[in-house]
C-alpha cells in the first residue's frame, strides 16, 4: 500500500503532471495509492476511485465514490488548510486565499503547516495500513513524512524537482536544514537523471548517505495519449481540442486585447503603459482565452509551420526570447506561425512588445526590455530586468550595424496574427495541440530538473528545442544515442545566445521536422512510457520496505 504526498494540485505542469501521471502508470499496475493534495476536482481524473476531506480535528468528509477503468485504485485525501498554502513561486490557487512563497512565511506558520499534515497523514497511514510513503520535492512533504516515520516506523522516499531547490532551499537556510534532515532519514532519494544527481551532490554535500541512496527515475510522457497525426489530420484534431473545451470558464477577452492595442497606439508609455498592462491582465489567468477556438480555427494548419511554446509566461521560461527572435524568423520562414500555451505575468509585456515589433516601434521596444522587471513584477526573486537577453541581443544587433533592419524587417514581416496567444491549457487539450505543431520550443533562462514538455514534443513527432542545460541537455543527449548529431544539434539552444541561436536553429528545425516525426515518437514510446517509471517506483518502494 503506497502513500504519494504531493503539497498542491493534481492541474498544470511540473511536479503536479508527473503525480498524476505516476498514480496513473500505478493504477494500471494494480497498485492502490492513497495519495494526499490539495486537488479540488478529483471527478476529473479517471483513476480517482474515492476521495476525502479531512480536518484537523479527524474528521474525514466523503467526496467522491466510484468504479474506475483501472486495476488498481487511487485514495485522494485533502487536508483542510484554512486558507494559507506555501509554495514555490506565487500563483492562485483555488479556495486558498493566501497563497505564499514560503520563504515569506514565519518559522511558526511553516511548523503549523507541518504539524496539521504530520497529524493528519499519521491517521491515514495507520487507518489505511500504508506501508511505503513517496514525498514530492525536498520540503515540505519529506519533512511530514519524516515526522510520520518517527510515530509509525513507516519508511519514506523523496524526490526533489528542482523548484524546491531553486527557489526555497537556496534561498533560506531554515529549508536546506529541514530538507538535509529529511534526506538522512529518507530510505531512497530519486533523482530525476544526472543533472538532478548532480545539483543534489552540490546543495547538500553534508549528508554523507546520500550517494547511496539515490535512485535515477527518469521522466515520462503518456505516449497513449500523445501521438503524431499527418498534416491533413491537425484540423481535425484542433476540433476535438475546441469541443472539450465546451462549457469551459474563459479568460482574455478579445475586448482586453483590443483596448490593450488601442492604449499601445496611442502611445503610452512610462505609468501609462504600467496601466495599459495592468487592465489587460483583469482576468482569471488559469483559464483559455475566451476566443481561443476562433484563434486556433484561423491557424492555416494544412500549410504553415507551426511553432509552440507551452509554459508559465515568466522570465525564467525564456518565452521573451522566441519574441525577439520572431522578426528575423519570420523573414526566413514566412509561413511560421508561434503559438503560445499558458498563463503570467509576462504575458501582457509580451503582447505589447510585439505590438512594438509590428509597427517598428523601437523606443516602445526598448522601453519594455530595460523596465522588464517591473513589469513582470519580482515574482521569481533575483535582480535585473529580467529581459537581458533581449537587451544583449539588441546590443549585438547594434554593434553589427543591423538593429535598424532589424526593426524595418520588424514591421514588414509581424502582425498581429503572427502570434496565437491560448491562455491556460490543460493536458486534456495539449494532448491534441502538440502533435499539429513542427516545433516545440523551451527557452528556460533556469537550469531545468527534467522538461516534461520535450518529452511530450517528442512522442507528438513535434521536433524539440531547448535550452542545452541541466536537465533538457540529458534528454537531447539521450535523443542522441538514438536519432544521431544531426537532430541533437538541431535541438540545442545555446543558454547564453539563446536568441541568436533561436534564429539559427528554429528554420533548420522546421526543415527537419517531417522527416524525424515517427521516429521522434518510436523513442519516446520504447524509452519514457509513464508505465515503465511507475514500475521502477514501485519496485524501489517494495524494496524500501524490507530494508
Amino acid at each position: 500500500m503506497i502513500g504519494l504526498l504531493h503539497a498542491w494540485l493534481l492541474e498544470g505542469s511540473g511536479s503536479n503532471l508527473w503525480t498524476r501521471s505516476v498514480v496513473a502508470g500505478l493504477c494500471r499496475l494494480g497498485e492502490t495509492v492513497h495519495l494526499v493534495c490539495q486537488e479540488n476536482h478529483p471527478d476529473r481524473y479517471d483513476f480517482i476511485s474515492a476521495a476525502f476531506r479531512h480536518s484537523l480535528a479527524g474528521e474525514a468528509e466523503r467526496t467522491l465514490e466510484r468504479e474506475t477503468p483501472y486495476p488498481g485504485k487511487c485514495i485522494l485525501h485533502q487536508p483542510i488548510l484554512g486558507g494559507t498554502l506555501p509554495v514555490f513561486v506565487p500563483d492562485r490557487y483555488e479556495e486558498h486565499s493566501r497563497a505564499v512563497p514560503m520563504i515569506a512565511l514565519d518559522t511558526r506558520e511553516i511548523e503549523d503547516y507541518i504539524e496539521l499534515h504530520s497529524r493528519i497523514i499519521e491517521r491515514i497511514v495507520r487507518d489505511n495500513r500504508i506501508t511505503a510513503i513517496h514525498a514530492n520535492h525536498a520540503v515540505l512533504m519529506p519533512v511530514v513524512a519524516q515526522r510520520v516515520r518517527r510515530e509509525t516506523g513507516v519508511p519514506y522516499a523523496v524526490m526533489p524537482h528542482g523548484s524546491d531547490i531553486e527557489y526555497a532551499v537556496k534561498k533560506d537556510p531554515r529549508f536546506a536544514d529541514y530538507a538535509a534532515a529529511a534526506l538522512v532519514d529518507a530510505g531512497r532519494v530519486f533523482a530525476i537523471g544526472a543533472e538532478m544527481r548532480s545539483r543534489l551532490d552540490a546543495v547538500f554535500p553534508g549528508v554523507t548517505e546520500l550517494p547511496a541512496k539515490i535512485v535515477e527515475l527518469n521522466l515520462g510522457v503518456d505516449t497513449a495519449r500523445f501521438t503524431p497525426v499527418g498534416r491533413e489530420e491537425r484540423r481535425a484534431n484542433i476540433g476535438r481540442l475546441s469541443a472539450g473545451l465546451a462549457g469551459e470558464r474563459r479568460g482574455r477577452t478579445a475586448e482586453l486585447t483590443k483596448q490593450l492595442r488601442a492604449r499601445l497606439a496611442s502611445g503610452a508609455c512610462g505609468d501609462e503603459l504600467n496601466l495599459a498592462l495592468n487592465a489587460a491582465a483583469e482576468y482569471d489567468g488559469k483559464t483559455p482565452d475566451a476566443d481561443v477556438e476562433e484563434k486556433l480555427a484561423a491557424i492555416e494548419w494544412e500549410s504553415e509551420q507551426v511553432l509552440l511554446f507551452t509554459g508559465r509566461i515568466i522570465s525564467m521560461k525564456g518565452i521573451q526570447s522566441v519574441i525577439a527572435a520572431l522578426p528575423l524568423l519570420l523573414d526566413r520562414v514566412p509561413k511560421l506561425r508561434l503559438v503560445i500555451v499558458g498563463h503570467g505575468p509576462l504575458r501582457e509585456p509580451m503582447e505589447a512588445l510585439l505590438y512594438a515589433l509590428e509597427h517598428g516601434d523601437r523606443a516602445l521596444a526598448q522601453e519594455i526590455v530595460v523596465r522588464g522587471r517591473a513589469l513582470e513584477g519580482d515574482l521569481e526573486g533575483g535582480g535585473g530586468s529580467g529581459l537581458e537577453g533581449i537587451a544583449d541581443y539588441f546590443l549585438d544587433l547594434a554593434r553589427h550595424g543591423q538593429l535598424e533592419r532589424y526593426f524595418a524587417i520588424a514591421k514588414e514581416r509581424v502582425s498581429a496574427q503572427s502570434v496565437v496567444f491560448t491562455g491556460y491549457l490543460t493536458h486534456r487539450e495539449l494532448r491534441f495541440l502538440f502533435p499539429c505543431c513542427d516545433v516545440g520550443i523551451f527557452p528556460s533562462v533556469v537550469r531545468e530538473a527534467g522538461p516534461l514538455v520535450f518529452l511530450e514534443a517528442l512522442a507528438s513527432g513535434c521536433f524539440p528545442l531547448g535550452t542545452y542545460t541541466g536537465g533538457m541537455a540529458a534528454s537531447i543527449d539521450a535523443v542522441a544515442d538514438e536519432l544521431g548529431t544531426e537532430a541533437a544539434n538541431a535541438m540545442k539552444l545555446d543558454p547564453v545566445r539563446t536568441t541568436a541561436d533561436i534564429v539559427a536553429r528554429v528554420p533548420e528545425a522546421v526543415a527537419l521536422a517531417p522527416r524525424y516525426r515517427a521516429e521522434l515518437a518510436r523513442v519516446a514510446r520504447e524509452r519514457y512510457d509513464w508505465s515503465k517509471v511507475a514500475g521502477i517506483l514501485a519496485r524501489e518502494l517494495e524494496s524500501m520496505r524490507g530494508a
